[in-house]
């Protein structure tokens, strides 16, 4: 079986070396030259869009609703797709990829609607969970590949794959702007951080997101794996869905908000556990303040 991948961006770039490193021959296109360069010295062959028809499964990891419309729909890549399977991993809403199916299915190609839980090191590990959105003839042509990708989670058809990822957006982010409040508390009331992380990460309030990000805070190391400005977008989407089903959302109302003050601080290029940045600085201007001599004194 011969695959593509259109979009080397963080996810898009570990998923084709995967798929390369799993003995696939892997086509390769982005926009950008560094990109594909990366793809190719892991193995990838670079081609057109046009040219990724000539793989049976093209997977598709591009960075928004506006990109995959773009990119997909409008260009016209579809008609030199024909007859092929097209995986969607992209995190968009689920209006886009079923728009993308109805597009596709006019040149007989197959979608198979899969936003994926975790990151580049899952992808390149072969860890990745996949929140499928498909018919199951076309999960079972694509199944080969998904399966060296991570384990499938067949939750309906197309548009479902899209719903989950953003319900579990909403609930991962929600921990991690939880965790750095508390977390930052606690080192506000004098606790040594690498002893808080100890207890905490064996404590009833740790999370999937606690153990795997708090050691990326212990070490000042905020190299995006999952950048603020894609968990912005994330919960953004999220938050629409909810108007749509006239569903009130406070709670991801302000957990939105503060990656917006993340990304306002000019955090968006950093990882999402940079989040807890916003009450650094909150706390250490409180601390500036408490120590600022009474006026007359």
């Amino acid at each position: 079986m011969r695959t593509a991948v259109i979009g080397l961006g963080t996810m898009g770039g570990a998923v084709a070396e995967r798929l390369v490193a799993s003995g696939f021959e892997t086509l390769v296109y982005d926009i950008s030259p560094q990109a594909v360069a990366r793809a190719v010295e892991h193995g990838g062959v670079a081609s057109t869009p046009e040219g990724l028809g000539a793989a049976d499964v093209i997977v598709v990891s591009l960075p928004n609703d506006e990109i995959v419309t773009a990119s997909v729909i409008d260009s016209g890549v579809l008609a030199f797709w024909s007859g092929r399977v097209l995986v969607e991993l992209s995190t968009t809403l689920p209006r886009t990829v079923l728009a993308v199916a109805e597009a596709a299915a006019v040149h007989n190609v197959a979608v198979v609607d899969a936003p994926v839980s975790g990151g580049p090191n899952e992808a390149r590990a072969g860890k990745l969970v996949e929140l499928v959105g498909a018919e199951p003839a076309a999960l079972e042509r694509a199944r080969p590949v998904l399966e060296v990708l991570g384990t499938v989670e067949h939750v309906g058809p197309v548009g479902t794959g899209k719903t989950v990822k953003l319900v579990n957006n909403q609930m991962a982010m929600g921990a991690i702007v939880v965790a750095a409040e508390a977390f930052t508390l606690g080192e506000k009331l004098g606790m040594d951080r690498d002893a808080l992380f100890d207890v905490l990460s064996r404590s009833g309030g740790r999370s999937f997101h606690f153990l795997k990000r708090w050691p990326y805070v212990l070490a000042d190391d905020y190299h995006a794996r999952f950048a603020v400005s894609l968990a912005e977008k994330d919960l953004r989407l999220g938050l629409a869905l909810a108007h749509d089903a006239e569903h009130p959302m406070p709670t991801g109302s302000m957990v939105h908000q503060v990656f917006e003050m993340a990304r306002a601080r000019g955090l968006g290029g950093e990882d999402c556990v940079a989040v807890i940045k916003i009450f650094q600085d909150w706390a250490d201007q409180n601390r500036s303040e408490q120590s600022r001599p009474e006026p007359g004194h």
